[in-house]
């Protein structure tokens, strides 16, 4: 593991997306409750959130991290024919906490084709990355918009279970900026 005892104490924070492709029949049993193994967006929330807190344990060298907030939200996007995944990290220390970020996604993502498998073992686990993270104000990342994506779940989402009206906690839809790098 890197030394991290000269850094400073920051509030570091990451967020992280995944998707589940799938047929849209596949997709409307999950939305309806009619997958066999039970309520597949909870699930998988449940299990992304779990398996965030486990990242150290899980990936070699990754610095255990106190994590302050960790928040994931599995929603359906019949357009995209895909569940969505979008984890959000945060912790004050001298270490990132992207590792708990992508791990939480890549690990909801998981659970959800485990659940459907016998319906569909065909849905694919993609895109799994780190959509932005920043270090206090030492450094700031925020992966380039395309077409179409979003950063956040719109206001009015599924949040680990719950109907949230204001988006997540409140806050307001990431904004994409440059690369920084601050002295």
């Amino acid at each position: 593991m890197a030394d991290s005892t000269d850094r400073p104490m920051t509030v570091h924070r990451a967020v992280a997306e995944a998707e589940v492709e799938m047929a849209q029949e596949t997709l409307s049993a999950i939305v309806d409750g009619g997958i066999a193994k039970g309520d597949v967006l909870s699930v998988a929330e449940l299990a992304g959130v779990m398996a965030g807190k486990r990242a150290a344990d899980l990936i070699p060298l990754v610095h255990p991290a106190g994590l302050t907030q960790l928040v994931v939200n599995a929603s359906p996007d019949r357009a995209a024919g895909a569940v969505r995944i979008h984890a959000e990290t945060a912790a004050v220390g001298t270490t990132g906490v992207e590792m708990e970020a992508l791990t939480a996604a890549a690990v909801a993502a998981l659970t959800i084709y485990d659940m459907i498998r016998e319906a569909e073992p065909g849905a694919v686990v993609r895109s799994v990355r780190l959509v932005s993270s920043s270090d206090g104000d030492l450094d700031e990342w925020h992966r380039p918009v395309g077409p179409g994506e979003t950063m956040r779940p719109p206001k009015g989402v599924r949040v680990a279970g719950r109907i949230t009206p204001s988006g997540l906690r409140g806050g307001p839809p990431y904004k994409p900026g440059p690369h920084k790098r601050m002295p």
